[in-house]
C-alpha cells in the first residue's frame, strides 16, 4: 500500500536532496540537465512533508530528455510512460512493488515551462511561514481524511496551490520589476 505519511520536518531532506541531485547531473550531464531545484514540502525548512524527496530537472527540450530514461532508471528510478500530465516527465525512486516506500520523485520539465514556474510556490512557502503552516494543515487535514487515496489527497491541494502561485506570481512580478 502506498499510503500518504505527513512526518515532522526532518534538516537531512536538504542533504538526500544535494547527494540525489549530484547523482543526477552526473548521471545525466551539463550538455542535458540546466537546473536542479529541491520543490514540494521537503523543501520548506520547517513545515512537516510526505517524506519524499521532489526534485525538478529543467532541461532545454523534453524530447531531448526521453534520453535520460536509461539513466535515471539505472538510478533506481521507475519513468511513468503514462502520466496524463503533458509537459513533464516524472519518475519515482522507491515506488512499491520496487522498493518499501517512495523517496524521491523526479519531474523532467523544460526550463521556460509552467511546471518550472511552481518553484515560486516553494519559495514563497519559504519567504511566509505562516503561510507555510496553513499548508501544513491542509496537508495533515488531507492526509487524515485520504490516508490509503494518494490521488485524493494530491487533488485536495489543487485549489490551495493555484491560490497561493497568484500570490507568488505577484511577488515575483513585484521583485522584478522594482530592479
Amino acid at each position: 500500500m502506498d499510503e500518504v505519511n505527513i512526518v515532522e520536518y526532518d534538516p537531512r531532506w536538504a542533504t538526500l536532496f544535494t547527494e540525489e541531485a549530484e547523482r543526477i547531473w552526473q548521471a545525466l550531464g551539463n550538455d542535458l540537465v540546466v537546473e536542479i531545484e529541491h520543490i514540494g514540502s521537503t523543501a520548506v525548512p520547517g513545515m512537516a512533508a510526505k517524506p519524499v524527496i521532489d526534485m525538478m530537472v529543467g532541461v532545454r527540450s523534453l524530447v531531448d530528455a526521453k534520453s535520460a530514461i536509461p539513466a535515471l532508471e539505472s538510478l533506481g528510478y521507475v519513468y511513468w510512460y503514462e502520466d496524463p500530465r503533458p509537459g513533464r516527465m516524472f519518475f519515482v525512486k522507491g515506488m512499491p512493488p520496487y522498493g518499501k516506500q517512495r523517496t524521491h520523485h523526479i519531474h523532467i520539465v523544460e526550463i521556460e515551462s509552467e511546471f518550472w514556474e511552481r518553484k515560486l510556490f516553494c519559495d514563497y512557502m519559504r519567504k511566509h511561514p505562516e503561510e507555510a503552516k496553513r499548508y501544513e494543515a491542509l496537508k495533515r487535514d488531507l492526509a487524515a481524511s485520504f490516508q490509503s487515496d494518494r490521488e485524493a489527497y494530491t487533488s485536495g491541494k489543487n485549489h490551495y496551490i493555484r491560490a497561493v502561485m497568484v500570490k507568488a506570481r505577484n511577488e515575483n512580478m513585484g521583485k522584478s520589476q522594482s530592479h
